[in-house]
């Protein structure tokens, strides 16, 4: 059975053991306008959450695969992940 075969609720399951699971996601997403001392303090609130994860793993590579534009996932920041994705491709 391929990945697009597999039952989603078993490809996602992930999802339900994650820390984030049900908090507010506006500790992961920035607000519009969103600048400076506070998007670091935010940030750094994500990445608090993602440290203790169970999943931040699954989570930071379903990020990447997926090209998530936006958050903190699995620990990692947009910039991060963009960052990660032009290492790879000089390479």
């Amino acid at each position: 059975m391929n990945t697009y075969t597999k039952p989603l609720r078993r490809m996602w399951s992930w999802q339900m053991d994650a820390a984030c699971w049900g908090m507010d996601s506006t500790v992961f997403f920035w607000p519009e306008n969103e600048r400076g001392r506070a998007r670091r303090r935010r940030e750094e609130a994500a990445r608090t959450i993602c440290r203790a994860c169970p999943v931040n793993v699954p989570c930071g590579r379903f990020a990447q695969a997926s090209q998530q534009e936006y958050g903190v996932w699995g620990g990692y920041t947009e910039n991060e992940r963009r960052s990660a994705i032009d290492m790879a491709e000089r390479t």
